[in-house]
Protein backbone atom coordinates (compact mmCIF):
# COMPACT_ATOMS: atom_id res chain seq x y z
CA UNK A 1 0.00 0.00 0.00
CA UNK A 2 1.56 3.30 -1.01
CA UNK A 3 1.38 6.42 1.11
CA UNK A 4 -1.15 8.17 -1.14
CA UNK A 5 -3.54 5.22 -0.95
CA UNK A 6 -3.09 5.03 2.83
CA UNK A 7 -3.74 8.73 3.39
CA UNK A 8 -6.74 9.17 1.12
CA UNK A 9 -9.25 7.58 3.55
CA UNK A 10 -7.69 9.59 6.39
CA UNK A 11 -8.04 12.82 4.43
CA UNK A 12 -11.66 12.01 3.66
CA UNK A 13 -12.28 11.34 7.34
CA UNK A 14 -10.60 14.55 8.48
CA UNK A 15 -12.62 16.52 5.93
CA UNK A 16 -15.83 15.24 7.50
CA UNK A 17 -14.37 15.66 10.99
CA UNK A 18 -13.53 19.28 10.30
CA UNK A 19 -17.21 19.99 9.70
CA UNK A 20 -18.18 18.26 12.97
CA UNK A 21 -15.42 19.88 15.02
CA UNK A 22 -16.21 23.31 13.62
CA UNK A 23 -19.75 22.76 14.90
CA UNK A 24 -18.33 21.97 18.34
CA UNK A 25 -16.52 25.32 18.25
CA UNK A 26 -19.29 27.50 16.81
CA UNK A 27 -21.94 25.91 19.04
CA UNK A 28 -19.69 25.38 22.04
CA UNK A 29 -21.42 24.65 25.33
CA UNK A 30 -19.69 23.79 28.56
CA UNK A 31 -20.07 20.10 29.43
CA UNK A 32 -21.29 20.44 33.01
CA UNK A 33 -21.65 16.68 33.46
CA UNK A 34 -18.02 16.05 32.59
CA UNK A 35 -16.59 19.25 34.01
CA UNK A 36 -18.81 20.46 36.90
CA UNK A 37 -18.71 24.23 37.15
CA UNK A 38 -18.99 24.05 40.94
CA UNK A 39 -15.41 22.77 41.09
CA UNK A 40 -12.40 25.11 41.39
CA UNK A 41 -10.53 25.98 38.21
CA UNK A 42 -7.53 23.94 39.37
CA UNK A 43 -9.73 20.84 39.76
CA UNK A 44 -11.23 21.31 36.31
CA UNK A 45 -7.74 21.64 34.85
CA UNK A 46 -6.67 18.46 36.62
CA UNK A 47 -9.67 16.57 35.20
CA UNK A 48 -8.78 17.68 31.66
CA UNK A 49 -5.09 16.89 32.14
CA UNK A 50 -5.83 13.41 33.49
CA UNK A 51 -8.17 12.75 30.58
CA UNK A 52 -5.51 13.77 28.05
CA UNK A 53 -2.79 11.86 29.89
CA UNK A 54 -4.89 8.70 29.79
CA UNK A 55 -5.40 9.07 26.03
CA UNK A 56 -1.69 9.80 25.54
CA UNK A 57 -0.67 6.71 27.52
CA UNK A 58 -3.01 4.48 25.54
CA UNK A 59 -1.85 6.08 22.30
CA UNK A 60 1.78 5.22 23.11
CA UNK A 61 0.82 1.63 23.98
CA UNK A 62 -1.22 1.10 20.82
CA UNK A 63 1.35 2.87 18.67
CA UNK A 64 4.18 0.75 20.07
CA UNK A 65 2.25 -2.47 19.48
CA UNK A 66 1.41 -1.52 15.88
CA UNK A 67 4.93 -0.30 15.08
CA UNK A 68 6.40 -3.51 16.51
CA UNK A 69 4.33 -5.64 14.14
CA UNK A 70 5.12 -3.28 11.26
CA UNK A 71 8.88 -3.36 11.97
CA UNK A 72 8.96 -7.16 12.23
CA UNK A 73 7.10 -7.47 8.96
CA UNK A 74 9.35 -4.97 7.19
CA UNK A 75 12.43 -6.79 8.47
CA UNK A 76 11.26 -10.14 7.12
CA UNK A 77 10.15 -8.63 3.82
CA UNK A 78 13.48 -6.81 3.50
CA UNK A 79 15.33 -10.09 3.96
CA UNK A 80 13.11 -11.80 1.44
CA UNK A 81 13.54 -9.06 -1.14
CA UNK A 82 17.16 -8.22 -0.35
CA UNK A 83 20.31 -9.07 -2.26
CA UNK A 84 21.47 -12.54 -3.19
CA UNK A 85 22.96 -13.06 0.26
CA UNK A 86 19.64 -12.58 2.09
CA UNK A 87 16.74 -12.89 -0.38
CA UNK A 88 14.26 -15.71 -0.13
CA UNK A 89 15.05 -18.75 -2.26
CA UNK A 90 11.39 -19.68 -2.55
CA UNK A 91 10.64 -20.02 -6.24
CA UNK A 92 14.36 -20.05 -7.02
CA UNK A 93 15.31 -23.43 -5.63
CA UNK A 94 13.08 -26.37 -6.45
CA UNK A 95 13.23 -29.80 -4.90
CA UNK A 96 14.41 -31.27 -8.19
CA UNK A 97 17.43 -28.94 -8.06
CA UNK A 98 18.70 -30.70 -4.94
CA UNK A 99 20.50 -33.98 -4.68
CA UNK A 100 20.06 -35.28 -1.16
CA UNK A 101 20.94 -38.81 -0.19
CA UNK A 102 22.72 -40.70 2.54
CA UNK A 103 26.10 -39.48 1.28
CA UNK A 104 25.41 -36.55 -1.07
CA UNK A 105 24.07 -33.04 -0.57
CA UNK A 106 23.59 -29.89 -2.65
CA UNK A 107 24.83 -26.46 -1.61
CA UNK A 108 23.72 -23.00 -2.83
CA UNK A 109 26.57 -20.59 -3.57
CA UNK A 110 26.40 -16.83 -4.22
CA UNK A 111 28.79 -15.78 -7.00
CA UNK A 112 29.31 -12.18 -8.07
CA UNK A 113 28.91 -11.40 -11.76
CA UNK A 114 32.60 -10.74 -12.34
CA UNK A 115 33.48 -14.13 -10.80
CA UNK A 116 31.31 -16.40 -12.96
CA UNK A 117 34.25 -17.70 -14.96
CA UNK A 118 36.40 -18.13 -11.85
CA UNK A 119 33.65 -20.17 -10.22
CA UNK A 120 33.29 -22.50 -13.21
CA UNK A 121 37.03 -23.06 -13.31
CA UNK A 122 37.65 -23.52 -9.61
CA UNK A 123 34.69 -25.00 -7.72
CA UNK A 124 35.69 -28.61 -8.43
CA UNK A 125 39.10 -27.93 -6.90
CA UNK A 126 37.65 -26.90 -3.53
CA UNK A 127 37.34 -30.57 -2.58
CA UNK A 128 38.11 -33.91 -4.15
CA UNK A 129 34.62 -34.98 -3.10
CA UNK A 130 32.79 -32.48 -5.35
CA UNK A 131 30.71 -34.16 -8.05
CA UNK A 132 32.30 -33.07 -11.37
CA UNK A 133 30.24 -30.74 -13.56
CA UNK A 134 27.46 -30.64 -10.97
CA UNK A 135 27.24 -26.83 -10.76
CA UNK A 136 24.13 -25.21 -12.23
CA UNK A 137 23.07 -21.58 -12.37
CA UNK A 138 19.66 -21.34 -10.65
CA UNK A 139 19.09 -17.60 -10.50
CA UNK A 140 20.75 -14.44 -11.82
CA UNK A 141 20.34 -10.72 -11.31
CA UNK A 142 22.47 -7.62 -11.97
CA UNK A 143 24.78 -8.33 -9.05
CA UNK A 144 25.49 -11.99 -9.66
CA UNK A 145 23.92 -15.43 -9.47
CA UNK A 146 23.14 -18.38 -7.24
CA UNK A 147 24.80 -21.63 -8.32
CA UNK A 148 24.14 -25.10 -7.00
CA UNK A 149 26.89 -27.67 -6.49
CA UNK A 150 26.67 -31.30 -5.37
CA UNK A 151 29.26 -32.97 -3.17
CA UNK A 152 29.70 -35.58 -0.48
CA UNK A 153 28.41 -34.53 2.93
CA UNK A 154 31.77 -35.28 4.54
CA UNK A 155 33.37 -32.53 2.41
CA UNK A 156 30.90 -29.70 3.18
CA UNK A 157 33.00 -28.07 5.87
CA UNK A 158 36.20 -28.00 3.78
CA UNK A 159 34.28 -26.85 0.72
CA UNK A 160 32.78 -23.88 2.58
CA UNK A 161 36.19 -22.82 3.86
CA UNK A 162 37.77 -22.96 0.40
CA UNK A 163 34.80 -21.16 -1.15
CA UNK A 164 35.04 -18.37 1.41
CA UNK A 165 38.73 -17.93 0.64
CA UNK A 166 37.76 -17.31 -2.99
CA UNK A 167 35.01 -14.88 -1.88
CA UNK A 168 32.16 -17.24 -2.69
CA UNK A 169 29.38 -17.39 -0.09
CA UNK A 170 27.63 -20.67 0.64
CA UNK A 171 24.01 -20.02 1.57
CA UNK A 172 22.08 -22.18 3.98
CA UNK A 173 18.79 -23.36 2.58
CA UNK A 174 15.90 -25.34 4.01
CA UNK A 175 12.46 -25.70 2.49
CA UNK A 176 10.99 -26.02 5.98
CA UNK A 177 12.64 -22.78 7.17
CA UNK A 178 11.57 -20.92 4.03
CA UNK A 179 7.99 -22.13 4.51
CA UNK A 180 7.96 -21.05 8.16
CA UNK A 181 9.24 -17.60 7.21
CA UNK A 182 6.54 -17.25 4.58
CA UNK A 183 3.89 -18.30 7.10
CA UNK A 184 5.25 -15.75 9.58
CA UNK A 185 5.09 -12.99 6.94
CA UNK A 186 1.50 -13.91 6.11
CA UNK A 187 0.61 -13.91 9.81
CA UNK A 188 2.23 -10.50 10.39
CA UNK A 189 0.46 -9.01 7.36
CA UNK A 190 -2.88 -10.10 8.79
CA UNK A 191 -1.95 -8.73 12.23
CA UNK A 192 -0.81 -5.43 10.76
CA UNK A 193 -4.04 -4.99 8.81
CA UNK A 194 -6.17 -5.85 11.84
CA UNK A 195 -4.22 -3.60 14.23
CA UNK A 196 -4.26 -0.74 11.72
CA UNK A 197 -8.05 -0.88 11.50
CA UNK A 198 -8.45 -1.03 15.29
CA UNK A 199 -5.89 1.76 15.77
CA UNK A 200 -7.57 4.08 13.26
CA UNK A 201 -11.02 3.52 14.82
CA UNK A 202 -9.56 4.29 18.25
CA UNK A 203 -7.91 7.46 16.90
CA UNK A 204 -11.17 8.66 15.36
CA UNK A 205 -13.01 8.40 18.68
CA UNK A 206 -10.28 9.82 20.88
CA UNK A 207 -9.24 12.61 18.53
CA UNK A 208 -12.70 14.13 18.86
CA UNK A 209 -12.65 13.75 22.65
CA UNK A 210 -9.23 15.38 22.94
CA UNK A 211 -10.26 18.23 20.65
CA UNK A 212 -13.36 18.94 22.73
CA UNK A 213 -11.29 18.80 25.93
CA UNK A 214 -8.90 21.28 24.31
CA UNK A 215 -11.81 23.66 23.64
CA UNK A 216 -12.81 23.47 27.30
CA UNK A 217 -9.24 24.28 28.29
CA UNK A 218 -9.32 27.31 25.97
CA UNK A 219 -12.57 28.44 27.59
CA UNK A 220 -10.98 28.08 31.03
CA UNK A 221 -8.06 30.21 29.94
CA UNK A 222 -10.32 32.91 28.55
CA UNK A 223 -12.16 33.03 31.88
CA UNK A 224 -9.02 33.02 34.01
CA UNK A 225 -7.21 35.64 31.91
CA UNK A 226 -10.28 37.87 31.86
CA UNK A 227 -10.61 37.79 35.64
CA UNK A 228 -6.90 38.51 36.04
CA UNK A 229 -7.06 41.35 33.53
CA UNK A 230 -10.39 43.01 34.35
CA UNK A 231 -10.98 41.86 37.93
CA UNK A 232 -14.19 40.97 39.76
CA UNK A 233 -17.13 40.85 39.51
CA UNK A 234 -17.00 38.85 36.30
CA UNK A 235 -18.46 41.00 33.54
CA UNK A 236 -17.29 40.03 30.08
CA UNK A 237 -18.50 38.37 26.89
CA UNK A 238 -16.57 35.71 24.93
CA UNK A 239 -16.87 35.50 21.13
CA UNK A 240 -15.64 33.07 18.51
CA UNK A 241 -14.37 34.80 15.38
CA UNK A 242 -13.51 32.79 12.27
CA UNK A 243 -11.26 34.28 9.62
CA UNK A 244 -8.88 33.28 6.86
CA UNK A 245 -5.25 33.03 7.89
CA UNK A 246 -4.16 35.85 5.59
CA UNK A 247 -6.67 38.20 7.21
CA UNK A 248 -5.91 37.36 10.83
CA UNK A 249 -3.46 40.24 11.25
CA UNK A 250 -5.99 42.74 9.93
CA UNK A 251 -8.64 41.31 12.25
CA UNK A 252 -6.38 41.74 15.29
CA UNK A 253 -5.73 45.34 14.31
CA UNK A 254 -9.46 46.02 14.04
CA UNK A 255 -10.13 44.36 17.39
CA UNK A 256 -7.41 46.38 19.05
CA UNK A 257 -8.89 49.56 17.61
CA UNK A 258 -12.38 48.54 18.74
CA UNK A 259 -11.35 47.71 22.32
CA UNK A 260 -8.56 50.23 22.79
CA UNK A 261 -10.65 51.99 25.44
CA UNK A 262 -10.15 48.97 27.74
CA UNK A 263 -6.44 49.71 27.91
CA UNK A 264 -5.11 52.61 25.78
CA UNK A 265 -1.49 51.61 26.50
CA UNK A 266 -1.88 48.20 24.82
CA UNK A 267 -0.52 47.29 21.40
CA UNK A 268 -1.00 44.20 19.30
CA UNK A 269 1.10 42.25 16.87
CA UNK A 270 0.79 38.92 15.13
CA UNK A 271 2.79 36.47 17.20
CA UNK A 272 2.60 32.71 17.52
CA UNK A 273 2.66 32.35 21.29
CA UNK A 274 0.09 30.20 23.02
CA UNK A 275 1.20 30.66 26.64
CA UNK A 276 0.82 34.27 27.86
CA UNK A 277 3.54 35.32 30.26
CA UNK A 278 5.98 32.63 29.14
CA UNK A 279 7.14 34.24 25.90
CA UNK A 280 7.79 37.63 24.40
CA UNK A 281 4.61 39.09 22.97
CA UNK A 282 2.99 42.52 22.84
CA UNK A 283 0.23 43.29 25.26
CA UNK A 284 -3.21 43.81 23.70
CA UNK A 285 -6.27 45.48 25.16
CA UNK A 286 -8.42 42.35 24.84
CA UNK A 287 -8.05 38.65 25.65
CA UNK A 288 -7.51 36.51 22.55
CA UNK A 289 -6.54 32.87 22.07
CA UNK A 290 -5.92 31.20 18.75
CA UNK A 291 -7.70 27.93 17.87
CA UNK A 292 -5.96 26.34 14.90
CA UNK A 293 -7.80 23.91 12.61
CA UNK A 294 -4.69 23.08 10.57
CA UNK A 295 -4.42 19.84 12.53
CA UNK A 296 -7.34 18.64 10.40
CA UNK A 297 -5.59 19.39 7.12
CA UNK A 298 -3.33 17.14 5.02
CA UNK A 299 -1.46 18.89 2.26
CA UNK A 300 -1.18 17.41 -1.22
CA UNK A 301 2.61 17.40 -0.78
CA UNK A 302 2.40 15.04 2.21
CA UNK A 303 0.46 12.53 0.14
CA UNK A 304 3.19 11.98 -2.44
Amino acid sequence: MNQRAALSPLKAYLTSQKVDLMKHMTKFQWDKAKYPTALPLSSLTDIINKEILQVETELKTRSTAYNSVKANLESLEHNQNGNLHTCSLNGVVKKEDLVVSEYLTTLMVVVSRESFLLWERSYESFSEFVVPRSSRKLFEDREGAIFSVTLFKRAVRDFKAKAQQSKFMVREHSFDVEEKQQQEITKLRVQKKEQYGIFVRWLKVNFTQVFIAWLHLKALRVFAESVLRYGLPVNYQAFLLETERKRSKKLKEELNSLFVHLDPTATTTDVGCDIPGLCQQDYSSYICFHISTTVLEISEKSET
